[in-house]
């Protein structure tokens, strides 16, 4: 029997699980979107990539799919929505509703949580002067880069 797929939402335990490090897919979840991200193998920086239009889970998982297979991805790092108190709410349960779906790609999976990424990603779109179209557009992918981005800083720093 194969083993299962990690999904943690423990930084130390998804570093474990990548000895070796390697490209990681960020991923923020919308309701209407997906925003991806990539970091280097080293875990140094993470880039914005595409905004893919969410639809029925087996189109989004073949999308993904082919965007690991691209770049040679090793695991997955997923915005986790909690509410500003910590707590849960129904977004929590679709990310990891959705976590535990695309674990059939058998990559580690880390849950991460995104509490004021689309802020912080919309806030540094308007310091680029960014058209308001231009930030709706691409707002979840730059949202994927800055809860990537904050993963590997915690993953390489080996601060957990």
């Amino acid at each position: 029997m194969d083993a299962k797929p990690l999904i943690t939402e423990e930084a130390a335990a998804f570093r474990d699980a990548l000895p070796d490090g390697g490209v990681l897919l960020g991923l923020d979840l919308g309701t209407k979107t997906i925003g991806t991200a990539f970091c280097d193998a080293g875990w140094r920086f993470a880039t914005a990539a595409k905004t893919l239009p969410k639809g029925k889970f087996s189109r989004d998982k073949a999308v993904i799919e082919g965007l690991n297979a691209q770049r040679g991805v090793k695991g997955i790092v997923i915005g986790l929505p909690l509410n500003m108190d910590g707590s849960a709410g129904p977004r929590v349960q679709a990310s990891r509703a959705f976590a535990r779906n695309l674990a059939v790609l058998g990559l580690p999976i880390l849950l991460w949580d995104e509490r004021w990424s689309t802020q912080s990603a919309e806030r540094d779109m308007i310091a680029m002067d960014m058209s308001r179209a231009k930030r709706e557009e691409r707002i979840d992918s730059h949202a994927a880069a800055i809860i990537l981005q904050g993963a590997i800083d915690r993953l390489a720093g080996g601060i957990l």
